[in-house]
């Protein structure tokens, strides 16, 4: 985890190790945000020293100096090119960095309090018919054991909705095929239990006994579900790789990703009467607001059908 800061000082090195550690052990953050908020942290105090903003006079950066002024050309200065999302970061970086400072008495004031984040945008996202996810799920030929490797990973996204990390991270202690549900642990290393259906089980199963043959290795304990052509767990990417091959295959023109999937089965629970709450605790959302999202497409099915149905639309 640890980046050499050729143009950053001690202090200031130690105090971001010192955050990204707190973040790790006390929020439970994932891996992939701590290099992130590192990454983020690193270049807004390089962003000070170059521009030779609240320095000492040794030219190493002094975090007391650091006020909204300073805090906002640097915000001005990023903005060019940058998406509201990747600005939302870097500021949620920032502003927690000063409030664990502030928490432990390194500086007096939060020169972040009165800055507000940018509004995000939420475009809709993409996702399957239930007829396209009939034609992808049919156009799988299983030839090898890669073949039902990736049946095994299309049917197990869309019978549970998880996410691709979580998915990756699956092992074999993790799948009960008597009570027909999978452990699943999210984002925060929150756990959760979701319901798996009869179809993804069965092609988890075939899965196995092809794992067994070729790599003689137990579908059980520790040992991940899903595994790349060298006998390791798979990657997020490959995971991509596998859905985007697939879509091609199958003809479906929609251009998406592992998370298409997850959107797919969120949108057929809610089309089909599924209760949104439901939902949320199935996703594994920590808000209801991120869940809500999905009423959209449904507004717009609705709509539809009043317009095509209703003889004054």
């Amino acid at each position: 985890m640890r980046v050499i800061l050729t143009l950053l000082n001690e202090i200031v090195e130690n105090l971001i190790q010192k955050y990204v550690d707190h973040l790790r052990t006390e929020r439970n953050v994932s891996p992939h945000t701590l290099r992130n908020y590192r990454s983020d942290l690193v270049q807004f105090f390089q962003f000070l020293v170059e521009r030779k903003l609240c320095l000492e006079k040794g030219g190493t950066v002094d975090v007391r100096k650091v006020d909204i002024h300073v805090v906002r050309t640097y915000l001005a200065a990023l903005t060019k090119n940058r998406k509201k999302s990747s600005m939302g970061r870097k500021l949620a970086a920032l502003k927690g960095f000063f409030r664990y400072l502030v928490a432990t008495r390194q500086v007096e004031k939060d020169p972040l309090r009165l800055i507000h984040s940018p509004k995000q945008e939420k475009p809709l996202p993409n996702f399957l018919s239930v007829d396209d996810v009939f034609q992808l799920l049919g156009a799988i030929k299983v030839k090898s054991s890669l073949d039902f490797r990736d049946r095994a990973v299309l049917e197990v996204f869309y019978s549970t909705g998880i996410r691709a990390s979580e998915l990756v991270g699956l092992n074999w202690s993790d799948v009960d095929f008597q009570l027909e549900i999978i452990r699943v642990v999210g984002k925060g290393s929150k756990e959760r239990i979701v319901p798996i259906g009869e179809v993804a089980l069965r092609a988890l199963r075939d899965y196995g006994q092809e794992v067994r043959k070729k790599w003689s290795l137990p579908c059980t304990g520790a040992n991940p579900v899903f595994l790349n052509h060298r006998g390791r767990r798979i990657t997020t990417r490959s995971v991509a790789r596998v859905v985007e091959k697939h879509l091609r295959e199958a003809r479906i023109s929609v251009k998406m990703g592992p998370h298409g999937l997850r959107h797919s089965f969120a949108t057929h629970l809610l089309n089909s009467g599924a209760d949104l709450r439901v939902i949320q605790e199935l996703l594994g959302h920590a808000s209801l607001s991120t869940t809500q999202r999905y009423t959209h497409l449904n507004l717009d099915q609705l709509t539809a059908v009043y317009d095509k149905a209703h003889p004054r639309a």
